[in-house]
């Protein structure tokens, strides 16, 4: 065989796959458009996803000393409890003392809270709060819990 025809015969087969190397068709460019449109919209909805998460997570996180009074006092647990002065319940602060240091200890107020407790402090037991969100329990745990004893002032 000639290495003139074998030429041609691949440079015809070349043409006849695609428009060559570094050329793009409309259909290309539409495909490609329409590939990034719907990987933008996937970003966006995990961005979105993402900031949801966070925001929840921070709500959960723990709230700050005058949130957590507000939502101690939303939740009627002002009713049995008192930040430093025991009521029916023990003070807040008696029992962040109680459970400060203790990895599981946010846990555990979060189920005393959801589940009632009985004999911890005393006689009288602690009814389970069950309108009591997970949310709002754990809030409140880690408020508690990041309850410090107040230094005395000094005269």
């Amino acid at each position: 065989m000639d290495n003139n025809v074998i030429m041609r015969e691949n440079a015809d087969r070349s043409f006849a796959i695609g428009p060559g190397p570094g050329r793009r068709t409309e259909q290309d460019r539409a495909g490609r458009d329409r590939t990034m449109a719907v990987r933008d919209k996937a970003m966006g909805v995990m961005l979105a996803g993402m900031l949801a998460l966070s925001a929840t997570q921070a709500r959960a996180a723990g709230p700050t000393a005058t949130e957590g009074l507000a939502l101690a006092g939303q939740r009627q647990c002002l009713g049995c409890h008192q930040v430093d002065v025991r009521r029916v319940g023990p003070p807040f602060r008696a029992i962040a003392e109680r459970f400060q240091g203790r990895p599981e200890s946010a846990d555990h107020l979060v189920s005393a809270m959801r589940k009632g407790s009985r004999g911890q402090w005393g006689a009288i037991p602690m009814p389970a709060q069950t309108r009591l969100s997970d949310i709002d329990a754990r809030r409140l745990a880690l408020w508690i819990l990041s309850l410090k004893e107040v230094p005395a002032v000094r005269p």
